[in-house]
């Protein structure tokens, strides 16, 4: 991660104060995608890319972000802030700050320097990392202290009311509680959770195919449409089902085809993923890494055939490491339409298993992709 006394050297530099830092990761989904808002299960772990968030106060009315990545400092007003978003990379840092005031915080002056290693656009949930790094830095300078599953409401609400993304709450919910060398299942309609270990031997090895991909607009949101139409067809027999984590694929059986297909599809993808991704929390806490490789590859294209949120360079990644040494199970990650796969690699051939697929993947694509070997990291806090 980068230094946070550089972040603290180059913010004293700039506002001329001394900040308070804190950080908050990124994550990579084992599995579970496009479950959350259907009120399932997802198992996310925290990842040792992050967001850095230097604060100090100001005098003046004002509130200056800056960002190291960008080089590019935004300044708003703190006592008229926007309603809405610019479709600026600051949206998600002031998103927060507007979500804060929304909750009767008066918000005063302040400055704030962000940089991160998240990469953009890859579905390992760079916006969430700069929301929660936000979130903690604005809490120590107004006084407030969130419970974590508040606080990752929070930030789901910036993203979700401010940004526009109608993402669900695992990406900020697993930035904050994550724990180092574990996967986190979380069940989101009660925001209950276990942890589950991830052996010392086993290795994450993200891939990223440089397909960007974004969810405030487009396919993601039409996805999500889709699903809950379904869910409204089960509904009309069954009552009590709210959510598609509510629903069997015995109701599909019965009722699939009173649903569009592109609604059947979507329902299915959903409904059998909540089963896996169950399924693979109890692999992990039973040491039967075997399964969870099963259930990855089962997830994968079921993702990409039933919920058609893949692309022919992931697809092609994940077909690329199926006969490596070392790997137990490779998926896409993340909001789909691009991003990262994510491969449980033994650590010992982790190094070889990453170079082997980039030159896989640059001879097929034409593309060299990223290649990032992590583990599973602490939750957000503050730096000493």
């Amino acid at each position: 991660m980068h230094d946070p006394g550089q972040l603290g050297s180059l913010h004293l530099n700039r506002f001329q104060l001394e900040p308070a830092v804190f950080a908050a990761p990124g994550r990579v989904n084992l599995i579970g995608e496009h479950t959350d808002y259907a009120e399932g299960f997802v198992m996310p772990a925290a990842i040792n890319f992050a967001t850095l968030a230097g604060i100090s106060p100001r005098s003046d009315g004002k509130i200056a972000i800056y960002s190291e990545n960008f080089h590019e400092e935004r300044t708003f007003d703190a006592a008229a802030l926007p309603v809405k978003r610019s479709g600026h990379w600051s949206d998600y840092a002031i998103g927060v700050a507007y979500v804060f005031a929304g909750e009767g915080y008066r918000i005063p002056g302040f400055s704030l320097s962000l940089w991160g290693d998240v990469p953009l656009g890859s579905g390992l949930s760079s916006s969430a990392s700069v929301e929660v790094a936000t979130a903690l830095a604005i809490e120590s300078l107004i006084g407030a202290s969130y419970p974590g599953p508040l606080l990752a409401r929070l930030c789901q609400r910036a993203e979700n009311q401010f940004v526009g993304a109608s993402s669900g709450i695992m990406d900020q919910f697993i930035s904050i509680h994550g724990k180092e060398n574990h996967a986190l299942l979380l069940d989101c309609r009660d925001l209950s959770y276990k942890m589950a270990p991830i052996p010392d031997r086993v290795a994450l090895v993200i891939a990223n195919t440089m397909v960007k991909h974004s969810v405030a607009g487009g396919d993601y949101p039409t996805r999500r449409r889709e699903s809950e139409a379904a869910c409204a067809v089960i509904a009309r027999h069954r009552p009590e089902v709210k959510f598609l984590r509510d629903a069997t694929l015995e109701d599909l059986e019965c009722w699939g085809h009173e649903m569009e297909p592109k609604a059947l599809m979507r329902a299915r993808h959903i409904i059998s993923e909540n089963l896996r991704t169950v399924a693979a929390a109890d692999a992990l806490l039973n040491g039967d890494l075997k399964e969870l490789g099963r259930l990855m590859a089962e997830a994968h294209w079921s993702y990409s055939r039933d919920f058609e949120a893949s692309c022919v360079e992931a697809d092609a990644m994940v077909e690329l490491a199926a006969d490596l040494p070392g790997l137990i199970g490779a998926r896409l990650t993340g909001g789909g339409f691009g991003g990262c796969t994510v491969n449980l690699v033994e650590r010992n051939e982790a190094e070889a298993f990453a170079a082997k697929l980039g030159e896989r993947y640059a001879a097929r694509i034409g593309i060299i992709p990223e290649m990032h070997i992590c583990r599973a990291s602490a939750g957000a806090h503050r730096v000493a």
